[in-house]
């Protein structure tokens, strides 16, 4: 939705500011068929196009949460959708889907997580992996990548000693990270910072596992990278 319906997005919606929720699937690499099929870089476009809200969301809790929420905001929203058998993770945190806020879903002293979308649940297994090896991880959704919760943001990226790491299933060009850099840049605050990301490149086709190990954003490969950053 984000390649052909561009410019009709960007001209009969956005423009005009019209109340029109574009829900899609297949977001960055959650399907092995290929770049024709990898929506890798839509967070970057739909970020550019001015009066559009971007929401990346976790899991079927929050999917089920955001409904009612795109539903009742006045003007066009774009967001991302997981299709097929959508697992539930957030329950366990109490979590409650706010537009335009990012939750801390648990605490850590060395490492800080933000992250939206599947890599959210990335992350809280990576915390919970690292914290056996005694290193604390804390985790930042951020759902929405636009507008996006600076406040909450630099609230917890300056507190001291922690390894900022930016968490999406996205291309590194244009996305979340970027978003939380300049974030960080504009606002003076000065910390480790690093991206958890897929490349600037056309993605390969494959199974799945074997393509998220390809490309850092599995459990097991994600871990042993913030690992490889602490030492």
């Amino acid at each position: 939705a984000t390649r052909r319906a561009y410019d009709f997005m960007h001209q009969t919606i956005a423009e005009d500011n019209l109340d029109v929720k574009i829900v899609c699937a297949l977001p960055g690499l959650t399907t092995g068929y290929g770049p024709s099929h990898q929506a890798a870089e839509d967070l970057a476009l739909m970020r550019a196009m001015p009066n559009m809200t971007v929401i990346d969301p976790c899991d079927a809790l929050e999917i089920e949460q955001m409904v009612p929420a795109i539903a009742a905001h006045a003007g066009p929203v774009y967001a991302r959708l997981l299709r097929g058998n959508v697992p539930v993770v957030l329950d366990e945190y109490g979590y409650q889907f706010e537009l335009g806020k990012a939750k801390l879903l648990r605490d850590g002293a060395e490492v800080l997580v933000i992250s939206s979308g599947i890599m959210t649940m990335r992350a809280l297994e990576v915390a919970k992996a690292l914290e056996d090896d005694g290193i604390g991880v804390g985790v930042l959704h951020v759902p929405t990548i636009k507008p996006l919760d600076t406040e909450t943001i630099l609230r917890e990226a300056r507190r001291s000693g922690r390894l900022v790491v930016v968490a999406e299933n996205h291309t590194v060009i244009g996305g979340l990270g970027e978003a939380v850099a300049g974030t960080l840049m504009r606002a003076g605050v000065s910390v480790p910072f690093r991206q958890v990301g897929l490349p600037d490149a056309f993605l390969d086709a494959g199974a799945l596992p074997t393509l998220h190990d390809r490309y850092g954003i599995s459990t097991n490969v994600m871990a042993s990278t913030i690992r490889g950053w602490l030492d």
